[in-house]
């Protein structure tokens, strides 16, 4: 398989290492200031740039029938329209706020605790989401998926919030610190005791291989899919 890699930083880095043990060519490494490139040439493109420039290399993927799959957050205002022109064109698209298997069971897990929590008012939700320092937006983008998740399943929580307690809102406390590719906890806590929930990254490597099978899932198939879908859960 050819692969374009948008997004030529630690990340990309780790992605073609990987995708070359699994026997994949990178045929295509684009910079955040490469602005001409031909991204005909692969396969399907896998997109881990920088949020000002992540919707026009999506979009220019659609446009020259590239699959596509990213992992680039903080370019969400522009999601609604990458769907739209991923339709219109018949592309392919997976777009995950993060691309580790063991987030994306985590992601599962979650969802099952708030419905568990979600009639016991006793507990009180609070997130922290600790990444490093080169990370560009807070909170995470797995932050606010875990967030949206307890969301959608537990009845007392409407919306989250970075930095700020207020009633039906979930707190979302947002660290950097230098190294750390990333960790989210998850904390209901009472009068009486605390439940946590916690997923560690300890590399980029994670986050690296699910990117890549979800670029081996996607080639050849038409339209809008998750990491739920390539892993066939949830």
């Amino acid at each position: 398989m050819n692969i374009a890699l948008l997004g030529y930083g630690k990340m990309g880095k780790t992605i073609e290492k990987i995708a070359q043990q699994r026997g994949h060519n990178i045929v295509l490494t684009v910079d955040k200031d490469d602005h001409d490139y031909d991204i005909t040439k692969a396969d399907v493109a896998i997109d881990f740039s920088i949020p000002s420039v992540a919707f026009n290399n999506i979009c220019n993927c659609f446009n020259n029938g590239v699959p596509v799959v990213s992992g680039t957050t903080g370019w969400l205002q522009d999601y609604d329209k990458a769907l739209a022109l991923c339709k219109e064109k018949q592309g392919a698209f997976i777009y995950a706020s993060n691309f580790s298997l063991g987030v994306n069971i985590f992601f599962e897990l979650n969802k099952t605790l708030a419905r568990m929590m979600s009639n016991l008012k006793q507990y009180q939700v609070s997130m922290e989401e600790i990444h490093h320092t080169q990370k560009l937006d807070a909170p995470s983008g797995t932050a606010i998926t875990l967030a949206n998740g307890i969301i959608a399943e537990h009845s007392n929580y409407e919306h989250w919030k970075l930095d700020e307690s207020r009633e039906h809102t979930i707190p979302i406390t947002a660290k950097r610190i230098e190294d750390v590719p990333g960790t989210h906890t998850i904390t209901y806590e009472s009068e009486v005791d605390k439940i946590t929930i916690e997923h560690h990254a300890y590399n980029r490597q994670g986050f690296a291989l699910g990117a890549v099978i979800a670029a081996e899932w996607l080639v050849e198939k038409t339209g809008v899919f998750t990491m739920n879908d390539v892993l066939n859960i949830g």
